[in-house]
């Protein structure tokens, strides 16, 4: 399995273990040189969007990648998290509707946790 799919495999996981709201994966490297892989969720409240974006950062920590840049603290209505090949972007629900980036990256190709655990 390649790295950027093991990343967006292992972000999955650490949204869907907190129990994270409406996972969307988004293949966009056929569009921008900014990462392979968009995982887009939302929480509930402040600290499950807390919880969330923490998880995230200690699971793919623990599995050897590096954060590059964080946008966003604890208490925000939006966390992106950038791990280089994949982007992670973690939302309230209110502001993941204003915000919409599923229509803004619609070009990308949404993809199913099961094809990220295709070899």
């Amino acid at each position: 399995m390649n790295q950027s799919k093991e990343m967006a495999r292992i972000a999955w996981q650490a949204l869907s273990d907190k129990k994270g709201e409406d996972i969307q994966i988004i293949d966009i490297t056929g569009i921008s040189v900014l990462a392979d892989y968009f995982i887009i969720a939302n929480g509930n409240n402040d600290s499950q969007v807390s919880a969330l974006v923490d998880n995230v950062e200690d699971e793919l920590h623990k599995s050897g990648y590096e954060l590059k840049q964080r946008e966003g603290r604890g208490g925000s209505s939006w966390v992106l998290l950038d791990f280089g090949d994949i982007i992670v972007h973690v939302f309230d629900k209110e502001n993941r509707l204003f915000y919409d980036l599923e229509r803004i990256w619609k070009d990308g190709k949404n993809i199913t946790i099961e094809e990220l655990e295709e070899k």
